[in-house]
């Protein structure tokens, strides 16, 4: 625990992740736990989660990084949104590990999460070797909000465990934004 390469971002406006979506979507607040580095311990908890099936390790690191948020401008949300997994990619691994963390930041500052408003209607192949452009390409208008009138006039926090450019987030934020009344903030487990 004393090692987790903690960011404190929460408690910066302007930091890192909230620095990613100037220019490209309005979020209210972002922030990541940690930091991502490759050969790092944190490397080994969060493949453990993503691939392995350890869902207990997402819903325990999400409520260390909930407890942070409740103490934060963090606490003003109203539901928590895992960036919702394509049903193949759901059914190839069994769950979705955003919604996991979601699971444990919902206990710590007591936020419903909200699963069945937004899908991502189309599969994509792994973002992790793409350059930012590809990124953007490969996830252009992949969500569809099937509930919006669950999102109106709501502080939504949209969860997920990486950011990296940031790409997938946006897209996502691009299809709710449109919404009556909408706030959107952005909570990742860590960014690389």
């Amino acid at each position: 625990m004393a090692n987790l390469p903690i960011t404190n971002f929460w408690q910066q406006p302007s930091n890192p992740v909230e620095q990613l979506f100037w220019g490209r979507a309005n979020i209210e607040f972002g922030a990541a736990f940690l930091y991502f580095e490759k050969g790092s311990k944190f490397q080994n908890i969060f493949h453990e989660l993503k691939y392995h099936g350890k869902k207990d390790v997402g819903v325990f690191m999400g409520k260390l990084f909930g407890r942070k948020l409740a103490d934060s401008r963090f606490r003003s949300v109203d539901l928590l949104l895992p960036v919702p997994l394509h049903k193949s990619r759901m059914n190839q691994r069994g769950y979705n590990q955003s919604e996991c963390i979601a699971q444990g930041i919902s206990e710590i500052m007591l936020k419903p999460i909200d699963n069945n408003s937004v899908i991502r209607k189309k599969a994509t192949s792994t973002q992790t070797s793409r350059s930012r452009y590809d990124r953007w390409l490969n996830v252009e208008r992949i969500y569809e909000c099937k509930n919006p009138h669950l999102l109106e006039n709501k502080h939504v926090l949209l969860i997920d465990d990486i950011i990296t450019t940031g790409a997938t987030t946006e897209s996502l934020i691009q299809e709710i934004s449109a919404i009556k009344g909408i706030k959107v903030s952005v909570a990742t487990l860590a960014i690389a």
